[in-house]
């Protein structure tokens, strides 16, 4: 469902019926008449839901993680904000763009449409930028033929769920100028070519069972999950256009299961 959708919707009504009472209703009705009490919800309303659509479609949106895709950035539960205006302004519904700022970095972890579903919001970490070559091998990354460094940092243990214990190791890794955690499970192959989908631009990428390498189209970004063997990302669906993006996430506002989350920044 259509959040952003169901929003407009209701501004429009109620707006509509705000203006509606003002300029004609509330006339007839004369002075001292209570108003009917769809008119009186609706002004009550209507700058509430003004000031939410607003915001929410130009600076600055919630979120709530449901997967363990970006472990150990992000924990399942997570309530995240997601910041609009960073990588410019873009008309809410239509998602398009009316004043460039900035573009996605290397490194900057974002939210965008799914591309084989759009309706569906993805969060993964920005890997290969328009014109760069991605290449996962042996679950190292080279971008543009440079290895980017990684360096191992200790075990990292999770249980996701069906209660099922994972062991991982626990890398940082230096992403251009950005460094981040990411884990590896090393019970498991770099990739599942049988599981690679059919996408758009996937004559820019080739594949084998210890690696994939892509040329990443003008207009569009390479996105990879930190918890690099449980996240289907650009590996398998390929690579997300700029007018798919939403914005970039900053900033960890509650986590009911771990409140030692809450205010961390997102890096």
């Amino acid at each position: 469902m259509d959040f952003a959708l169901i929003l407009f919707v209701l501004l429009l009504v109620t707006g509509g019926i705000w203006l509606l009472d003002r300029f004609a209703l509330a006339a007839k009705r004369g002075s001292g008449v209570t108003d009917p009490w769809w008119v009186e919800y609706a002004k009550s309303f209507f700058p509430v839901i003004l000031v939410v659509f607003f915001i929410r479609s130009f600076f600055v949106e919630p979120f709530k993680i449901p997967s363990g895709s970006m472990i150990p950035t992000l924990q399942v539960g997570d309530f995240i904000l997601v910041n609009k205006f960073t990588y410019g302004i873009r008309l809410p519904i239509v998602n398009r763009k009316l004043v460039q700022l900035n573009d996605p970095q290397r490194g900057d972890v974002m939210v965008f449409h799914y591309p084989e579903d759009p309706t569906k919001d993805y969060i993964k970490r920005v890997v290969g930028t328009p014109g760069d070559t991605v290449e996962y091998r042996n679950k190292r990354l080279w971008i543009n033929n440079v290895e980017q460094t990684q360096q191992a940092n200790g075990d990292y243990n999770y249980v996701e769920s069906g209660l099922n214990f994972v062991h991982t190791e626990q890398r940082m890794e230096t992403l251009g100028a950005h460094k981040h955690s990411l884990l590896v499970n090393p019970e498991k192959p770099t990739l599942y070519v049988d599981s690679v989908a059919e996408f758009k631009g996937r004559e820019n990428c080739s594949y084998d069972d210890e690696m994939v390498k892509c040329k990443v189209p003008d207009g569009h970004y390479f996105m990879m999950g930190d918890n690099r063997d449980n996240s289907r990302d650009s590996r398998y669906w390929g690579f997300v256009p700029d007018n798919q993006v939403v914005g970039k996430a900053f900033f960890i506002w509650m986590n009911f299961s771990d409140l030692k989350r809450i205010g961390l920044s997102i890096n």
